[in-house]
């Protein structure tokens, strides 16, 4: 039986890496993360292959004029996409792939695939606030720059089956699988 494709979407500083990170190693025969392409630079830690397949800009915009990404989109200045092979491979092995997009790959895949849309919530805009300042990874100015995105991708929730808001960790991952289980072929 073929897997079913979960999108997963979610302001920068939500939590939305950390639940699917705990449903791949709850079922790691079930669900997998689906590996984007991105042309940022990696940030400390990630590894390339496994938290993303980093490639120049030459390479993604060669594998954009092929085809090859399901969807593909410009988030802050760097490319993201999705590559089509590697979902379908994964799907048909059984597999449940999740693809943690922002809004823009997720409108765009919604017009051309079926698949269960999850949104992950902050409890509010000012924890998310709190949540980014205290990963000391951004500049005031792309924090300011991530703030004002958040505010657009929440906007967007309405679009999604299922909004979860991750105010508690375990409590948002149980009521994610939940929907997952739920929502199984």
């Amino acid at each position: 039986m073929k897997g079913n494709l979960i999108i997963i979407s979610a302001p920068a500083g939500t939590g939305k890496t950390t639940l699917v990170h705990k449903l791949v190693e709850a079922f790691p025969d079930k669900v997998v993360q689906s590996i984007s392409c991105t042309t940022r630079g990696p940030r400390e830690g990630e590894i390339d292959g496994k938290d993303y397949i980093f490639l120049t800009e030459e390479a993604f915009n060669e594998r954009v004029k092929k085809g090859d990404f399901l969807e593909h989109t410009t988030v802050f200045g760097h490319q993201y996409g999705t590559l089509k092979e590697v979902v379908e491979a994964q799907r048909k092995e059984g597999k449940h792939v999740i693809l943690v997009i922002d809004t823009q790959g997720a409108a765009a895949l919604r017009e051309k695939t079926d698949a269960l849309f999850i949104f992950v919530a902050p409890p509010s805009m000012k924890v998310l606030e709190e949540r980014l300042k205290g990963r000391k990874t951004e500049s005031p100015e792309m924090l300011k720059k991530r703030l004002d995105w958040a505010q657009y991708e929440m906007d967007q929730a309405k679009h999604y089956a299922y909004t979860v808001v991750n105010d508690d960790l375990e409590t948002a991952y149980k009521e994610l699988k939940n929907i997952i289980i739920k929502e199984k072929p």
